[in-house]
This record gives structure tokens, sequence and C-alpha cells, in this order.
């Protein structure tokens, strides 16, 4: 069903025009496509299934982008770091204001409100329907009545906002002459951004496929994850009841980041045992393994858009509509103001590809830069993955506080004291901290725009 709508949503994005133009990412047309077959009852739908898909969809995803081998075209250089770091303190900005607005519904209009309900704006607009669904999950199950499906309709509004915004955000650089429109040839086919075979891979002859190992490397990182999440899950039944539902619950809810950690440090065995000549071939392919994320996050935004049970927000309605306008407007103004200061050679490319990314998910963030940079000659395409990679550890603290502010109304301000602080440290970071380019040497940044002036760029060769 999955695959039918998935195909369907693709042709209508072909072929209606003004569905093309919103520039909705096929897979969310089919969250929507299947959410309303599901709620109009044309066919039965079995929710639980999908909630599962969604879950460990999720988990396939981020640890196939975690086993892809790192390059160095930005050795010296802090751009991955702080691109990690950009990212994270985007979530916290929108855990700061989410915050905010639950916290002032809860002590005045909304008395029964869950006053940590804000922190889900960062986990629906910054991670995307998958982690929307675990900790929406979570957090009803501790108490928030309809808190799964209001983080998935955070999720939903979150792509509405990147194709929305995002459109009328590229038509008014177009018509202030900031940028150009596209070459419809430029952007035809598919940019590859990594090639199919890296020096020293195992050849395409060798007795097994090289899509095989990658799923077992997948499956392999995901089966380990599993077994440490299960024995943490069997620790944490010694320290009580109570809290044993809290952290277990938030354990089995954060599966991807375990599984993205066990990913990583099956790459940096596997790099040392190349480097020591013990194994001579390198067995991961970073063009496979990004195929197999993108089927993982393709099939889980689908699932998790249509698994929307709209008769939950019926009473949440206000604060999921200002959670939702504010989330899109603190974003867009928080990153035009970042952006210039952290990605100055390409500053229009590194906005709109970061907005993309930490209001949807990263395709939206590479949908939107192709507008502007189809060939991607600057590196912002690579910053949405580099960055993401250090967005792990940046964003460990914020995990922990997610875990912690469903507690009580107390902790739930405490929280939000700790979210200010951690902004600080993010931006004393960003701002403060200088080493190396913001543009490694063989990236030729685009020319500087000038009032009134075209921007242009000079040829370079397309990398296939």
């Amino acid at each position: 069903m999955i695959a039918g709508i998935l195909l369907g949503a693709n042709v209508l994005r072909r072929k209606v025009a003004f569905v093309r133009k919103t520039l909705m990412p096929t897979s969310v047309l089919g969250g929507f496509l299947l959410l309303f077959i599901r709620i109009s009852g044309l066919i039965w739908v079995n929710t639980e299934l999908l909630e599962m898909v969604t879950y460990h969809g999720i988990a396939i995803g981020f640890i196939a982008l975690s086993l892809r081998t790192l390059k160095k075209d930005t050795a010296g250089s802090l751009t991955g770091p702080k691109s990690g770091a950009l990212i994270v303190s985007c979530y916290v900005l929108q855990g700061i204001m989410g915050l905010i607005i639950t916290l002032v519904f809860s002590a005045t209009v909304m008395p029964g409100l869950f006053s940590a309900a804000g922190i889900l704006l960062p986990m629906g607009y910054g991670q995307g329907p998958g982690q929307a669904n675990n900790i929406g999950a979570s957090y009803e199950a501790l108490g928030f009545a309809g808190g799964h499906s209001f983080a998935l309709s955070l999720a939903a509004a979150g792509f509405l906002s990147a194709c929305i915004v995002g459109v009328i955000y590229l038509n008014v650089l177009r018509r202030k002459g900031l940028i150009l429109p596209n070459n419809p040839a430029d952007i035809s086919g598919s940019v590859m951004t990594e090639i199919f075979q890296d020096e020293k891979e195992i050849p395409l002859s060798e007795s097994v496929d090289k899509l095989s190992i990658q799923v077992a490397l997948v499956l392999l990182a995901y089966l380990i994850s599993f077994l440490l999440i299960q024995g943490l899950s069997f620790w944490v039944s010694f320290l009580g009841s109570g809290i044993e539902k809290t952290v277990s619950s938030l354990l089995w809810g954060f599966n991807f980041i375990f599984g993205s950690l066990i990913a990583m440090l099956i790459r940096l065995v596997l790099s040392h045992l190349r480097r020591f000549k013990i194994m001579t071939h390198q067995y991961q392919n970073n063009y496979l393994l990004s195929r197999i994320s993108g089927l993982a996050f393709d099939i889980m935004i689908i699932a998790g858009i249509a698994t929307i049970e709209i008769s939950d927000l019926q009473g949440l309605w206000a604060p999921f509509l200002l959670l939702a306008i504010v989330g899109a407007l603190f974003t867009l103004l928080y990153l035009r103001w970042i952006c210039k200061r952290v990605y100055t050679d390409y500053y229009l490319e590194g906005l709109l590809s970061m907005y993309g990314m930490m209001t949807g998910t990263i395709s939206s963030g590479i949908l939107l830069l192709r507008e502007i940079d189809p060939n991607y000659h600057t590196p912002a395409a690579n910053n949405l993955v580099s960055g993401s990679a250090f967005a792990v550890l940046f964003g460990f603290p914020l995990l922990a506080l997610i875990g912690i502010a469903p507690n009580s109304d107390f902790m739930t301000v405490v929280v939000l004291g700790l979210l200010v602080v951690y902004m600080g440290l993010l931006l004393l970071f960003l701002l403060k901290v200088q080493r190396g380019r913001s543009c490694p040497p063989n990236m030729m940044p685009p020319a500087k725009t000038v009032s009134g002036a075209t921007r242009t760029r000079p040829k370079q060769p397309t990398r296939v």
C-alpha cells in the first residue's frame, strides 16, 4: 500500500504543475494521501503497523547515514562542527519558544495543558515525523493525552513550513534580483553528491552483492543497539517502577541515537582494521548507504504522517497552531541572522538548505537548495550531512532535558532555563571560535551579491 501511494504521489508531483511548484517532497504528499484515505474510510489501514514502520524507519535511516565513510574535504576547518552546533541551536531555540508558549497556556487559559508539550516543537520541526512519533508516544504514556498525534501534526506542519515558507522566500529573493531562476536542464535527472565506488572498495565482481553487505552492516548495528537498550532497560528496572517507566520509554524512544552511535563505532573499527592492514578492502559504500537511508526515510515519512489522529487534537488546536506559526517564523529569522555569520561565502545557499532541514528533513533542505545551487557548487549540501553527524554529539544535553521536562511543572521551568543557558554556549561557539575558512579551498564560492545586480558563478565541472 505504501509503495502504491509513493508511486501515485510521484505521478502527481511530476504531472500536476501546482503540486510541483509547491516543492513538497513526494513522501510528504504520499503521507497526506494515505492519511486522507485512512480518515475517509476508503481502505482500512493498520495504524499500529504504520507506527512500527515509522519507529524502525528512522533508526535504519540514521544508522545507514552514520556508517558512511567521512571525507576530509574540510580538513582544518570548523564547518562540520559549526554546522552541527547550528542545527542543535535551532532545536534549542524551537524548544525555548515552544516551552514558553505551553507554559503560558497552562498557567492561564488552559490549566490542564501538559506544560512540557512545547518541547515537542523541535522534535516535530527539527527531527521530523520519526522522532516526533517516538517522543510523542513517550509523552502520551507519561500523561499527555493526544501527545502522539500532537507531535506528528507538528511534524506535518513543519513540512508545510519548509515547502510554503521556503517557496515564498525563494520568490522574494528572485523578485529582489538576488537569485536567478534555474534552467530546467540544470536540475533534470539526478545530481549525485557521492560517487558509486570509492578507491579500495570491494569490487563489483565480488561473490556477494555490494548492497547485501550494506544491508548486513545496517542490520548488525541495529541488532547491537537493540541488545544494548535491552540491557540498559534491565538494569533500570532495579531503580524502581516509577523511574523504570520514564527512563525505559525514553531509551526505546531514542533507539535511533543508540543505532547511530553503534554505527559510528563500527565505522571506526573498520577504519582501524584497514589502517593496520588487517582488512584490505573498504566495505561501506556511501552511495548505496545513502540509498538505504533515503528508502527508510521515504517510507517512514509516509507511515508517520498517515498515523495522525485528527480527533486527538480536539482542545489542542490553539497551542498547536501557535507553535506551528512561531516555529516557522522564528526558525527563519534566526537562520537569516546566524547563517550570515557561519556561511559568509554562501549565505543564501546555507540559509535555504538549513531552513528546509530544520522544518522538514534533509530532503526538503536539498530541494530548496537545488533551486539556487542545482549542481552543488557550494558546500551547503555537504554541511547538512556532516552537520547532522556532529549534531548527534551536540544534541545529547537536549535529549537529557527532554527526558526530565515532563516530570513536573517545576522541572519544565528548570528545563527552560537550562535551554537558555545551553543556547548561549552554542552561540559562543558559533560566533567566537574561529579556525580555517568557511568554504573549502576546492569549492569556489559564489560571487558576492550586489544590490540590484544578478548573482553569477563561473562555470565549473559537474560532479557525477
